[in-house]
């Protein structure tokens, strides 16, 4: 099974939650609502769950084995890394387009 698309749709700059991910698997099964968690200065990923009638949770969808979780956390980091990085750049650019303040001349005494 490859990663054909990985789509940051939310980044978060408050909290523990960084993202919130969908995963497209072979370009025919999309997982959504992966969350990128930061805490104790490593990040790693969390799957879609819900909530049960006794308020514990239990994933939706998740990998089998280690290798793959290994696997799909690196690619959605990288994934995730990358919006970072492009989010910064389009804010850099934001910042040089627009015209600065026009500066008044200083009155000069004779």
């Amino acid at each position: 099974m490859q990663i054909t698309d990985i789509k940051v749709r939310k980044l978060f700059s408050e909290g523990p939650m960084k993202a919130i991910v969908s995963v497209t698997f072979d370009g025919q099964l999309a997982v959504h609502d992966i969350k990128i968690i930061n805490a104790r200065d490593k990040f790693f990923i969390v799957m879609p769950s819900r909530k049960n009638p006794d308020d514990t949770y239990r994933d939706i969808v998740h990998p089998i084995n280690s290798q793959f979780r290994g696997m799909l956390e690196s690619a959605v980091i990288e994934a995730y890394e990358a919006a970072l990085a492009q989010e910064a750049a389009a804010h850099a650019e934001e910042a040089a387009a627009e015209p600065e303040p026009e500066r008044q001349a200083a009155p000069t005494t004779v």
